[in-house]
Protein backbone atom coordinates (compact mmCIF):
# COMPACT_ATOMS: atom_id res chain seq x y z
CA UNK A 1 0.00 0.00 0.00
CA UNK A 2 2.60 2.58 0.96
CA UNK A 3 4.26 1.80 -2.38
CA UNK A 4 1.33 2.63 -4.30
CA UNK A 5 0.52 6.12 -1.96
CA UNK A 6 3.96 7.36 -2.46
CA UNK A 7 3.79 6.41 -7.04
CA UNK A 8 0.42 8.46 -6.28
CA UNK A 9 2.00 11.38 -4.46
CA UNK A 10 5.17 11.70 -7.28
CA UNK A 11 2.74 11.61 -9.91
CA UNK A 12 0.79 14.34 -8.45
CA UNK A 13 3.95 16.05 -8.09
CA UNK A 14 4.99 15.84 -12.08
CA UNK A 15 1.66 16.75 -12.83
CA UNK A 16 1.39 19.84 -10.30
CA UNK A 17 4.80 21.19 -11.62
CA UNK A 18 3.31 21.26 -15.30
CA UNK A 19 0.07 22.44 -14.20
CA UNK A 20 1.61 25.04 -12.72
CA UNK A 21 4.62 25.73 -14.78
CA UNK A 22 1.87 26.19 -17.61
CA UNK A 23 -0.40 28.70 -15.73
CA UNK A 24 2.30 30.81 -14.76
CA UNK A 25 3.89 31.31 -18.23
CA UNK A 26 0.24 31.85 -19.57
CA UNK A 27 -0.35 34.37 -17.17
CA UNK A 28 2.58 36.53 -17.85
CA UNK A 29 1.94 36.21 -21.65
CA UNK A 30 -1.70 37.11 -20.68
CA UNK A 31 -0.64 40.47 -18.87
CA UNK A 32 1.66 41.73 -21.67
CA UNK A 33 -1.33 40.83 -24.40
CA UNK A 34 -3.32 42.97 -22.47
CA UNK A 35 -1.01 45.99 -22.55
CA UNK A 36 -0.92 46.04 -25.91
CA UNK A 37 -4.58 45.57 -26.47
CA UNK A 38 -5.03 42.06 -27.42
CA UNK A 39 -7.61 41.40 -25.01
CA UNK A 40 -9.69 44.57 -25.95
CA UNK A 41 -9.68 48.47 -24.74
CA UNK A 42 -9.47 49.20 -21.70
CA UNK A 43 -13.27 49.39 -20.40
CA UNK A 44 -14.28 45.88 -21.51
CA UNK A 45 -14.71 43.04 -19.39
CA UNK A 46 -11.64 41.62 -18.09
CA UNK A 47 -9.18 44.29 -19.64
CA UNK A 48 -6.94 45.82 -17.39
CA UNK A 49 -5.06 48.38 -19.67
CA UNK A 50 -5.76 47.79 -22.78
CA UNK A 51 -3.05 50.08 -24.21
CA UNK A 52 0.70 50.10 -23.10
CA UNK A 53 0.36 53.97 -22.16
CA UNK A 54 -2.08 53.11 -19.50
CA UNK A 55 -0.01 50.31 -18.18
CA UNK A 56 3.11 53.03 -18.24
CA UNK A 57 0.02 55.35 -15.97
CA UNK A 58 -0.24 51.88 -13.47
CA UNK A 59 3.51 51.47 -13.11
CA UNK A 60 3.77 54.86 -12.26
CA UNK A 61 1.22 54.37 -9.34
CA UNK A 62 2.78 51.44 -7.90
CA UNK A 63 6.29 53.04 -7.84
CA UNK A 64 5.36 56.95 -7.31
CA UNK A 65 9.04 57.60 -5.84
CA UNK A 66 10.70 57.24 -9.48
CA UNK A 67 10.93 59.64 -11.82
CA UNK A 68 8.46 59.54 -15.08
CA UNK A 69 11.61 58.89 -17.68
CA UNK A 70 12.69 55.58 -15.16
CA UNK A 71 8.72 54.18 -15.07
CA UNK A 72 8.70 54.00 -18.19
CA UNK A 73 11.80 52.47 -18.95
CA UNK A 74 10.77 49.76 -16.25
CA UNK A 75 7.30 49.27 -17.77
CA UNK A 76 9.17 48.40 -20.82
CA UNK A 77 12.17 46.22 -18.75
CA UNK A 78 9.12 44.57 -16.80
CA UNK A 79 7.00 43.57 -20.00
CA UNK A 80 10.43 42.25 -21.76
CA UNK A 81 10.97 39.96 -18.61
CA UNK A 82 7.34 38.98 -18.28
CA UNK A 83 7.73 38.10 -21.82
CA UNK A 84 10.87 36.34 -21.60
CA UNK A 85 10.19 34.46 -18.18
CA UNK A 86 6.26 33.56 -20.08
CA UNK A 87 7.92 32.07 -22.70
CA UNK A 88 10.90 29.93 -21.02
CA UNK A 89 7.81 28.64 -18.96
CA UNK A 90 5.78 27.42 -21.35
CA UNK A 91 8.49 25.99 -23.07
CA UNK A 92 10.05 24.59 -20.16
CA UNK A 93 13.93 25.47 -20.28
CA UNK A 94 16.01 26.47 -17.72
CA UNK A 95 13.01 25.55 -15.66
CA UNK A 96 13.98 26.21 -12.46
CA UNK A 97 16.26 29.40 -12.73
CA UNK A 98 13.32 30.92 -14.79
CA UNK A 99 10.39 29.78 -11.86
CA UNK A 100 13.54 31.38 -9.33
CA UNK A 101 13.30 34.42 -11.75
CA UNK A 102 9.52 34.78 -12.10
CA UNK A 103 8.86 34.31 -8.50
CA UNK A 104 11.40 37.65 -7.44
CA UNK A 105 9.71 39.67 -10.26
CA UNK A 106 6.34 38.77 -8.54
CA UNK A 107 7.38 39.43 -4.97
CA UNK A 108 8.70 42.44 -6.15
CA UNK A 109 5.57 43.48 -7.52
CA UNK A 110 3.31 42.37 -4.91
CA UNK A 111 5.47 44.61 -2.61
CA UNK A 112 5.17 47.63 -4.62
CA UNK A 113 1.27 47.21 -5.04
CA UNK A 114 0.94 46.55 -0.99
CA UNK A 115 3.21 49.73 -0.59
CA UNK A 116 0.88 51.57 -3.10
CA UNK A 117 -2.28 50.18 -2.80
CA UNK A 118 -2.56 48.35 0.50
CA UNK A 119 -2.05 44.47 1.10
CA UNK A 120 -5.71 43.76 -0.11
CA UNK A 121 -4.76 44.36 -3.49
CA UNK A 122 -1.96 41.98 -4.14
CA UNK A 123 -3.95 39.25 -1.79
CA UNK A 124 -7.10 39.69 -4.11
CA UNK A 125 -4.81 39.38 -7.42
CA UNK A 126 -3.21 36.07 -5.60
CA UNK A 127 0.14 37.85 -6.41
CA UNK A 128 1.68 36.26 -3.69
CA UNK A 129 0.11 32.83 -4.15
CA UNK A 130 2.03 33.19 -7.66
CA UNK A 131 5.25 34.15 -5.68
CA UNK A 132 5.10 30.90 -3.88
CA UNK A 133 4.00 29.05 -6.50
CA UNK A 134 7.00 29.92 -8.43
CA UNK A 135 9.64 29.29 -5.65
CA UNK A 136 8.06 26.31 -4.72
CA UNK A 137 8.47 25.67 -8.85
CA UNK A 138 11.93 26.34 -8.34
CA UNK A 139 12.40 23.50 -5.79
CA UNK A 140 11.46 20.67 -7.98
CA UNK A 141 13.78 18.04 -10.07
CA UNK A 142 11.64 17.14 -12.61
CA UNK A 143 10.07 19.11 -15.16
CA UNK A 144 7.82 17.10 -17.40
CA UNK A 145 6.29 17.59 -20.53
CA UNK A 146 9.44 19.96 -20.94
CA UNK A 147 12.34 20.88 -22.70
CA UNK A 148 14.14 20.33 -19.79
CA UNK A 149 12.63 16.71 -19.67
CA UNK A 150 14.40 16.05 -23.17
CA UNK A 151 17.72 17.62 -22.50
CA UNK A 152 17.52 15.33 -19.72
CA UNK A 153 16.42 12.29 -21.41
CA UNK A 154 19.17 12.81 -24.32
CA UNK A 155 21.56 13.27 -21.66
CA UNK A 156 20.75 9.78 -20.21
CA UNK A 157 20.20 8.09 -23.43
CA UNK A 158 24.07 9.23 -24.43
CA UNK A 159 25.76 8.55 -20.86
CA UNK A 160 23.99 5.11 -21.45
CA UNK A 161 25.84 4.94 -25.09
CA UNK A 162 29.04 6.26 -23.61
CA UNK A 163 28.90 3.08 -20.84
CA UNK A 164 27.65 0.42 -23.27
CA UNK A 165 30.60 1.58 -25.64
CA UNK A 166 33.18 1.33 -22.51
CA UNK A 167 32.43 -1.87 -21.09
CA UNK A 168 32.47 -3.68 -24.77
CA UNK A 169 35.93 -2.12 -25.20
CA UNK A 170 37.10 -3.18 -22.38
CA UNK A 171 35.27 -6.27 -21.79
CA UNK A 172 33.57 -5.20 -18.33
CA UNK A 173 30.52 -3.61 -16.96
CA UNK A 174 29.77 -0.67 -15.79
CA UNK A 175 28.03 -0.43 -12.57
CA UNK A 176 25.06 2.22 -11.96
CA UNK A 177 24.48 4.36 -9.26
Amino acid sequence: MEVHTEIWWERLASFSSAFFRLALGASFLSAVADRFGLWGQFGQPNVSWGNFARFVEYTGRLNWFLPHPIVSALAVIVTFAEVLLGLLLLVGWKTRITALCAGILVMIFGMAMTAALGVEAPLSASVFSAAGGSLLLATCTRFPFSVDELIQRACKRKEARTDGNLSLRTGTSVARS
